[in-house]
């Protein structure tokens, strides 16, 4: 090993500023040095900090949408019972800091199977209390016709909204927070689905009432602030638009969904009407 002399000087004198430590190995050297060190970090269950720089993904690439999946299930479900109670102090707070996209893509999904499973349930039921001698067919056109209606509102009128709030110059309101809300929105529809097998008809008007009312609540508090940001005063009667088209989702729910009757048996000198239990 060979030595090198230093001349100390009055330098020294300065304190550790004058110091410098330099390093006689190669670049490779160096190098190979930092792998190992980061191996053996990773060996031991510990984080590197090299980090990998990305640039920012367009909003029609997955990357774009996967931290809106990054949520744990107790801040969904948390999410989904506070839409029931309009009274919580985090009514209004709840989508934030940031909205998700999961319980959004799962609550409509889920929708979807409680609409065909109760209507095909209360059916049934109708049908064997008007006539326990008939058989009973399964409709499945109502599955496909239930993805066809939910999955539109859901997704479709929220992202038109959304477009055309980025036309006027409504800025402030990102795609993932339209879904947000319309996804949310639909928990309600999910219980009351399946109290809606219950086989009588003006329990089923109140249900449908109750979810409306809800959901709709639910709609304008969240939709009508938005829409308050625009500088044009017209642009708040689009509220009056989601309002039609919510009310036209409950009516449709109720009729091809909700509208299950049993016939009672018509003898002489009855009425010949339909009576709804």
């Amino acid at each position: 090993m060979a030595y090198v002399a230093v001349d100390a000087d009055d330098r020294l004198e300065e304190g550790p500023e004058g110091l410098e430590f330099k390093s006689f190995l190669g670049a490779d050297a160096r190098a190979d040095q930092r792998t190992q060190s980061g191996a053996s970090n990773v060996d031991r269950g510990y984080l590197t900090d090299h980090s990998t720089h990305k640039g920012p993904s367009g909003f029609w690439t997955v990357e774009y949408y996967q931290p809106y999946f990054d949520v744990d299930t107790s801040t969904v479900l948390k999410r989904c019972y506070t839409t029931l109670l309009p009274i919580s102090p985090s009514y209004l707070t709840m989508l934030t800091p940031s909205a998700d996209l999961y319980g959004p893509f799962w609550i409509p999904t889920t929708l979807i199977l409680a609409l065909f499973l109760s209507s095909s349930l209360a059916a049934s039921i109708s049908s064997y209390l008007s006539d326990p001698g008939a058989a009973y067919e399964y409709d499945f056109g109502l599955l496909s016709l239930a993805t066809t209606i939910v999955y539109i509102y859901t997704f479709a009128v929220p992202v038109l909204l959304w477009l055309a709030l980025r036309y006027i110059g409504v800025g402030e309101w990102g795609v993932a927070d339209a879904l947000g809300v319309w996804g949310y929105s639909l928990f309600v529809w999910i219980p009351v689905s399946i109290l809606c097998v219950i086989p009588i008809s003006i329990l089923r008007w109140v249900l449908v009432g109750i979810a409306f009312c809800l959901s709709g609540y639910f709609l304008v508090t969240h939709v009508y602030p938005i829409l308050a940001m625009a500088d044009a005063k017209a642009t708040r009667l689009l509220i009056i638009v989601v309002g039609a088209l919510h009310a036209g989702l409950a009516l449709t729910f109720k009729v091809l969904f909700f509208s299950y009757y049993v016939v009672h048996d018509i003898g002489p000198g009855a009425d010949p009407v339909r009576r709804f239990l």
